[in-house]
């Protein structure tokens, strides 16, 4: 169990956000390995490339998890604002202090028993670029990262950050109405919030008064995780990372009398509708151009049906409550 005691001035200053380089590193956990049965295809395909890209990414293949332990941190640096670049949060891996990032290699090798966290000998790999300097390893985990996203991560992300954009949207509905105890409540059932307490289920052990928390939504997390400054006299807050589960992956099938009333591609894309999702997911989940998605919710944002709202880069889509009493659920 981690807990994580935050005073009011902190609860203030914590805040959400959506981190390309978060997702990439939480496929070098175990569950990256066997991620969740409703994750997305991409992520289940993520983890392969580590071993099959055209060229060798030999520091991150020998920090890829397949058992416990620990990833280092610089590899996922917190994100700097509520929705950095990849190429942002890759400038900064690359720009690590020599000496954090070294002090996280030791980590890794001597472990924290202290906390439940066993050490491990470190691959050869690992020691090989170690032992050029942690400047130098900072720099050859930051080409390695800008491989692997490309070849894994790039062609999915607008969909996964338009998810995660719309679950911190969610979180923020739920902040004004029920405040934080009610947020962090909300987020998973492994992550409790009570008398100025977060508590997050881990096999680790942690207690600490942190000044603030960084709060990280994830498709590829198969369970709440956080991360915690390994470094002695470390001073950066903690991570925490819970899964969202995109319930909209999959079409809604959509009820005979509605397809009559509607046509069977419009009264599909309103009964996927139940959550916000944008024209390139409906259209990739309905095996339609995009094109053509366009003009059906054109059609069935005039008639009042669904709502449009822009989300950083996306436009997303969903019911309204008189199309959701028309697809038949509340």
């Amino acid at each position: 169990m981690i807990e994580l005691t935050v005073n009011a001035s902190g609860l203030a200053r914590s805040r959400f956000a959506v981190s390309p380089l978060h997702e990439v590193a939480a496929t070098l956990l175990p569950w990256g390995l066997c991620p969740s049965s409703d994750a997305d295809p991409w992520v289940t395909r993520a983890r392969r490339v580590l071993r099959r890209a055209p060229l060798p990414l030999p520091l991150l293949s020998e920090l890829a998890l397949d058992g416990g332990g620990y990833v280092p941190d610089f590899l996922s640096p917190h994100p700097s604002g509520p929705s950095p670049t990849i190429e942002e949060e890759l400038e900064r891996v690359r720009s690590t202090p020599p000496e954090r990032v070294v002090g996280e290699l030791e980590a890794l090798r001597d472990g924290r028993p202290c906390n439940g966290l066993a050490g491990s000998n470190l691959p050869p790999e690992v020691r090989r670029t170690m032992a050029r300097g942690g400047g130098y390893v900072a720099r050859q985990a930051a080409e390695e990262l800008r491989r692997y996203w490309d070849l894994a991560f790039a062609p999915h992300w607008e969909d996964a950050k338009a998810a995660l954009e719309s679950e911190v949207d969610r979180c923020a509905g739920v902040l004004a109405r029920h405040g934080a105890a009610g947020l962090f409540n909300s987020l998973h059932p492994g992550i409790r919030w009570a008398e100025g307490t977060l508590r997050v289920d881990s096999r680790f052990t942690v207690e600490l008064a942190v000044p603030l928390v960084v709060v990280v939504p994830s498709l590829v997390a198969a369970g709440p995780g956080v991360a915690v400054d390994p470094v002695p006299d470390g001073q950066r807050p903690p991570m925490v990372a819970y899964p969202v589960r995109d319930m909209a992956t999959a079409p809604t099938t959509s009820s005979t009398e509605l397809a009559r009333l509607l046509g069977p591609t419009r009264a599909g894309l309103l009964a996927a509708l139940a959550r916000p999702a944008s024209t390139a997911q409906l259209a990739a989940r309905h095996f339609v151009s995009p094109a053509t998605v366009s003009y059906h919710l054109g059609v069935l944002h005039r008639a009042g049906l669904i709502t449009r709202a822009r989300s950083g880069r996306a436009v997303l889509y969903r019911r309204t409550p008189a199309g959701s009493r028309l697809a038949g659920s509340r």
